[in-house]
């Protein structure tokens, strides 16, 4: 039966409590630094995005609160001007957004973001010290397990370093996959670092409902299960699966687990794994009806079937994998030996979780490289079991272990770098053109002035980017999955600002399109020479420098 390795109570605010808020705290602090570095570089001439890594996503994450804050309680992207009917997805986003409101609007969405932000990484660090401490007894081992899952990397800085980031096909897993490691969520990614959070949760609360210390009914240990396993599935869908898939591979390897012993005979506890798979199928039920309900929207929405082809992230070379996990490999094979001699019930959920890694990686889907979520955190818990005890020959062991996971930090200190660089030097896209944001500002409409989900805006691909994160607007192209057809649209949309077509075909495409505005800017003059004030069917609303934006006549 299961046995909590530690002594550490998260009801109790005690000293080692403190350590974990206080250690939060300073990950806040450090990773809020580039920030507010980029606030203090913006001045008369550019405006600080708001971020300092992933603007192109983060623009949308500001451009979801927007749309919350105009009124939507369903999610419909702003980068495309196709129809959707909407669905429950960027939940907290959406919500966040409704505590803002006119006037400086931008300003307190990123305001609320980072606040976000802040607050998840304090959720993230409480549930991984909580998770850590399940299987790891000594207080300074998991205190260092923390950082190690907080702060850590792989070997991908060895290749920026010599020059090789692009290696076998793909910059190391360090620098782009949040779902691999932990500290890309924290610095900028507040929506997988709270479903991280709400992931380790789940499956801690899952162990400790078939502890021996466990008071309450299977009914009532199976709800908080599951409100928690639905919580993590609100804040990223993808998580409610990849909880199923946890849960479902530890009763698998249980029950593969209990045949052996069966046939050697052995000692088996049936009673015990049949109440484990009830407890699992009754926490089930309701993550269980919100993963069916958007496999219902994916089938039933064209938008959606549309943006799920597009989005494709798939794994990189295995290659990748080794440089990632390799420098604690034998520290989790050690451990993991360590731990299923000693309590195999639930160590079988960390063993079976990294040994299908591999599977998940490379499964037949768009969405390889996020299936291994969370897998960091099972990897680092079973290498912290290979040092876990207080014996002197134990402490030297932590020590070596210390000193070769110290190269597992070089990253983090790199992205920390990267995000000061681009935080000093204003330019795009972490900063934006004053005369640019004040030409997006002339298209805050309110939402309701329109029908449906906001006017269309033909512009170019970096404009459209930014733009729905300053307006309740859509565009027609702005973002890689979003952005329904974006490989049909945008060549349409170079065409649309050259002397290459005739207006007859523009018009063509301003009805088949919807389109009621046309931002002309840089970055449309960069796709041809057509100056579109001079189209008899286009007006001129503003004018700001080297920025137009035009009303399409009707």
């Amino acid at each position: 039966m299961l046995k909590n390795a530690g002594t550490y109570d998260p009801r109790r605010l005690s000293s080692e409590r403190r350590w974990v808020l206080g250690f939060a705290a300073l990950v806040a602090l450090f990773t809020t630094i580039p920030y507010m570095v980029g606030y203090a570089a913006q001045g008369v001439d550019w405006r600080f995005s708001g971020f300092v890594f992933g603007v192109e996503d983060g623009n949308t994450y500001i451009a979801k609160m927007l749309a919350g804050s105009a009124g939507a309680w369903l999610f419909r992207t702003p980068y495309t001007a196709s129809p959707q009917a909407g669905v429950v997805m960027y939940l907290p986003y959406i919500l966040l957004g409704k505590l803002a409101a006119p006037p400086a609007l931008h300003e307190q969405l990123i305001a609320l973001l980072q606040l976000f932000r802040i607050a998840a990484i304090f959720l993230y660090i409480l549930a991984t010290y909580d998770f850590l401490s399940f299987f790891v007894s000594d207080v300074r081992v998991r205190r260092y397990g923390l950082a190690l899952v907080t702060l850590g990397g792989g070997l991908g800085w060895v290749l920026a370093l010599l020059g090789h980031s692009e290696w076998v096909g793909s910059l190391p897993l360090d620098f782009i996959s949040p779902e691999s490691f932990g500290f890309l969520g924290l610095y900028g990614i507040a929506h997988l670092a709270l479903a991280r959070a709400l992931l380790l949760w789940t499956l801690l609360a899952y162990l400790r409902a078939f502890s021996p210390e466990a008071k309450v009914s299977t009914v009532r240990q199976a709800l908080k299960v599951g409100v928690l396993w639905l919580l993590a599935g609100l804040a990223q869908p993808l998580a409610a699966p990849v909880i199923g898939a946890v849960i479902g591979l530890h009763l698998f390897a249980l029950t593969v687990w209990q045949l052996g012993r069966r046939q050697r005979g052995l000692a088996t506890d049936w009673p015990a794994w049949r109440k484990l798979v009830r407890l699992a199928v009754l926490s089930g039920v309701l993550p269980g009806l919100f993963i069916l309900y958007n496999l219902w929207a994916v089938l039933t929405d064209p938008f959606l079937r549309i943006w799920s082809a597009q989005n494709i992230i798939r794994s990189p070379s295995p290659l990748h994998y080794l440089l990632a996990y390799g420098l604690i490999l034998p520290f989790v094979i050690l451990g993991a030996r360590r731990l299923l001699e000693a309590e195999p019930w639930k160590g079988w959920l960390l063993a079976a979780w990294v040994l299908a890694a591999p599977w998940l990686v490379y499964a037949p889907t768009n969405l390889q490289r996020r299936l291994p979520e969370g897998v960091w955190v099972a990897l680092v818990a079973l290498a912290l079991c290979s040092v876990d005890s207080p014996q002197v020959s134990t402490t030297r062991r932590f020590r070596r272990f210390q000193l070769i996971t110290l190269l597992a930090f070089p990253t983090t200190l790199l992205l920390f770098t990267g995000g000061i660089l681009a935080a000093q030097h204003p330019s795009l896209p972490v900063f934006q053109p004053a005369t640019e944001a004040a030409t997006f500002d002339s298209l805050a409409f309110p939402s309701k002035a329109f029908m449906g989900f906001g006017p269309v805006v033909m512009s170019a691909y970096d404009t459209g980017n930014a733009l729905p994160a300053w307006a309740p607007v859509r565009v027609v192209i702005g973002h890689g999955p979003e952005s329904a057809s974006l490989a049909e649209l945008q060549p349409q949309v170079s065409a649309f600002y050259s002397q290459d077509i005739t207006d007859s075909a523009r018009i063509e495409m301003i009805h088949r399109l919807d389109i009621r505005f046309v931002v002309w800017g840089p970055g449309e003059r960069a796709l041809g020479d057509w100056d579109p004030r001079q189209a008899p069917y286009l007006r001129v609303i503003e004018e700001n420098g080297d920025y137009a934006v035009l009303e399409v006549l009707r």
